[in-house]
């Protein structure tokens, strides 16, 4: 049930153009990267604008001119500020994680490289995780294409692709993510029966790899606008509602039952049939009409019986 085309693009435009999927609008911003450097440095630099402001306010202690030592005291406590302030934008990202920039409401850019940069400190920063993620729906109970109710549930890997599109086109895009895979799930369920009564319908229990995959299309057009990638999908819980499980169970038994018939039909009509014929070439014995019809229907009983065959003997003839 994997979905390894689900990332294709080309898969998943061919696709689209035969399922029904929702129309999600086009985003308005995507991602790209924000202009950063090298914390290492930037910390450097700090600290000795921190120093070189501390040394100047102990020096103004030793100055007697009070001008001078205002303006030493005055210099000193600027450069501390701005050594502080510039090192307000430091960031520690850690792999797995990115930094949505914004500077006075303006999408800046994403940091996604791991270590210490730094960028802008004016500017606001908001962590996202870029990790694989998870998310399994709860058991839904839901009426298959037959109006039969079905209890199903699924799991859905995904992971955020565009972090621009995640923070800035939705409120939650985890809850965003939850709520479309239970829709799509829903939908798709509606769409399809438990078990086809024709042999060339689909069906949510005898086609599950391509029921799977029309899954996985609808949760890539539902979630795409929210920047997210669908990775793998599958269902791991289908079933009949216990309310008719009994009553499909006696269906399934049924129809096994009328399946073994049929084939065991099949061989005795195949087994009378070469019977007959080997008796008339090896010229065993003369059957007449009447004499073959006798045979057939006592090896046709014998063959399909569900009982052991229990010999008669008969002390007449045929005719009598």
């Amino acid at each position: 049930m994997s979905t390894h085309d689900a990332h294709d693009p080309q898969a998943v435009q061919a696709a689209q153009a035969t399922a029904d999927v929702p129309e999600m609008p086009a985003p308005r911003v995507r991602e790209f990267t924000a202009h950063s450097i090298g914390g290492g440095l930037a910390l450097l630099l700090g600290l000795v604008g921190l120093f070189i402001g501390a040394t100047l306010i102990v020096t103004a202690t030793a100055v007697s001119g009070a001008g001078a030592k205002a303006v030493l005291i005055i210099g000193g406590i600027l450069v501390a500020l701005a050594a502080f302030l510039a090192m307000c934008g430091l960031n520690m990202v850690a792999p797995g994680e990115a930094r949505v920039v914004q500077l006075f409401g303006r999408y800046r850019g994403t940091i996604r490289q791991d270590g210490l940069r730094w960028v802008n400190p004016l500017t606001a920063r908001t962590k996202i995780s870029t990790r694989v993620r998870n998310h399994e729906t709860a058991v839904l109970k839901v009426n298959d294409a037959y109006g039969n109710p079905i209890e199903l549930a699924a799991v859905v890997v995904w992971r955020v692709e565009d972090t621009a599109q995640a923070t800035f086109e939705v409120d939650d895009y985890i809850e965003f993510v939850s709520t479309q895979t239970e829709a799509a799930v829903r939908h798709i369920a509606i769409e399809y029966p438990y078990d086809a009564h024709d042999e060339d319908g689909l069906s949510l229990r005898g086609n599950a790899e391509e029921i799977t995959e029309k899954l996985a299309v609808e949760l890539h057009a539902r979630v795409e606008a929210a920047g997210v990638q669908i990775i793998e999908s599958r269902f791991t819980h289908l079933a009949y509602a216990p309310e008719i499980a009994s009553a499909m169970l006696q269906r399934q038994q049924a129809g096994a039952v009328v399946a073994a018939r049929q084939q065991i039909v099949e061989g005795a009509v195949g087994m009378v049939e070469s019977a007959l014929t080997r008796i008339a070439e090896q010229d065993i014995v003369d059957l007449d009409p009447e004499r073959k019809a006798a045979m057939v229907s006592n090896l046709m009983v014998v063959l399909c019986g569900d009982r052991s065959a229990q010999p008669v003997l008969n002390t007449g003839t045929l005719y009598q």
